[in-house]
């Protein structure tokens, strides 16, 4: 069997048995804080920061399926700033995250909390659920200059300053999506 469809019946079926296990998945009671302090968080300047456009001088585009990237890396040059152009062509909400591996970790544990309160379908966004106080001022807001989350059919974009030296990726941090394969390498020249 060709390697390509190989890969795309594994990924088909992980994508399946995820999205089967969150379908019967059972909501838990409000267990935490909400999404907010940023993808970041305090090791924010350790990936880079948010870019002028001013400052661009090259633009990547890139595409999101059911569950890859169309790019598996991304080279760029240290303290380089970059325009994304994110496409969402699947038929599931997909994120576009620039982060490490631990930053990615932590937030797979907030977007599972979005699912678990219905500010994330897989294939929608309650934008309504997402301003959502959840009581301590913290919201499920997914506004972080280093992300964009988006239904299918939609684009956005992300202008972002890399640092010197870091070891970073591009991943979706939608339950199941990251260890479904929806990661790649941000390689710094």
């Amino acid at each position: 069997m060709p390697i390509f469809k190989t890969s795309f019946m594994r990924r088909f079926a992980v994508s399946t048995m995820v999205l089967g296990a969150l379908a019967g998945y059972q909501t838990s009671a409000f267990a935490g804080a909400g999404h907010s302090g940023g993808h970041g968080g305090d090791g924010a300047s350790e990936i880079g920061a948010p870019g002028e456009i001013s400052d661009v001088r090259r633009t990547i585009r890139i595409a999101m399926e059911d569950n890859f990237y169309d790019k598996e890396k991304i080279i760029v040059r240290g303290g380089e700033t970059v325009r994304f152009i994110v496409e969402n062509k699947g038929e599931f909400v997909h994120e576009f995250n620039i982060g490490t591996a631990a930053m990615h970790a932590d937030h797979q544990d907030e977007m599972m909390m979005m699912m678990e309160h219905g500010a994330l379908e897989i294939d929608k966004i309650n934008m309504d659920m997402m301003e959502m106080d959840m009581g301590n001022g913290m919201s499920m807001k997914h506004d972080d200059p280093n992300s964009v989350l988006l239904e299918p059919g939609k684009t956005a974009e992300v202008i972002w300053t890399f640092p010197k030296k870091a070891e970073l990726e591009f991943a979706c941090n939608v339950p199941g999506h990251y260890e479904s394969g929806m990661v790649g390498n941000v390689r710094l020249q």
